[in-house]
């Protein structure tokens, strides 16, 4: 009697259970489905953290090596500065006088420029009709043009000496209208003789009677003053 009560015992369970209906095992497989997915996001989320980690880290690294140099750069421009201030002043003095003598150089500049202008404005003047002007390259000068009929007449202290040779230069003041104004001897005769004295005189009172074509400008509108030489050569 106690043997068959056991096995009905034990038989009532493995009567009692059941198998589980479709709907309960498509339950179960989207409850699993479920938390799978959900530890597929949760693995991402770590992933992600673990990076977000690791770049922190790497930033973080950088941030204190540029810390480092930033504070050795500082430390740096410190003993720079310090070593540097006994200096300061000597820096803007120089400076200070740097720029006094680049003022004191464009003014001499300026005054050089100035007086440059105006020699310029001497060197090549206005010129007007009759201004007395000396010859150069610009101006054309005059030209006798009775030269052979002005002679000087020449004497002789005694019978039978002859007459003085040489060159005498007689510079003579020409007119804008080609007449003779003034005249001086320029080169006389060699020699203390009273005859090259006469001879000089001479050749100073023909060249009064000279008449030119007056010293003119290179385009010959202009006409002009000027002292001039003229050559007697005696033989």
């Amino acid at each position: 009697m106690r043997l068959a009560l056991s096995l009905l015992l034990i038989a009532l369970p493995l009567t009692a259970a059941k198998k589980p209906t479709t709907a309960q095992l498509q339950a179960q497989v989207k409850h699993l489905t479920e938390e799978r997915d959900d530890l597929k996001q949760r693995l991402a989320a770590a992933e992600d953290l673990q990076q977000a980690v690791t770049s922190a880290k790497k930033a973080r690294d950088l941030a204190r090596s540029e810390a480092d140099g930033a504070r050795k750069e500082a430390e740096q421009l410190r003993a720079a500065l310090k070593e540097n201030q006994g200096g300061s002043d000597a820096i803007l003095k120089e400076l200070k006088e740097a720029k006094q003598s680049a003022e004191m150089a464009k003014a001499e500049s300026e005054r050089l420029r100035a007086q440059n202008e105006s020699l310029q404005s001497k060197a090549h003047p206005v010129l007007s009709e009759g201004d007395l002007v000396p010859l150069s390259e610009e101006i054309q000068p005059a030209r006798p043009i009775n030269l052979n009929r002005a002679t000087p007449r020449l004497k002789s202290s005694g019978i039978f000496k002859a007459r003085p040779k040489g060159t005498v230069v007689v510079q003579v003041l020409i007119s804008e209208k080609g007449d003779v104004l003034s005249t001086r001897l320029l080169q006389g005769l060699p020699g203390d003789a009273n005859d090259a004295r006469v001879t000089e005189e001479a050749c100073v009172e023909a060249a009064k009677h000279l008449v030119f074509d007056p010293a003119t400008s290179k385009d010959g509108k202009t006409k002009f003053k000027v002292w001039q030489g003229v050559g007697f050569y005696l033989d």
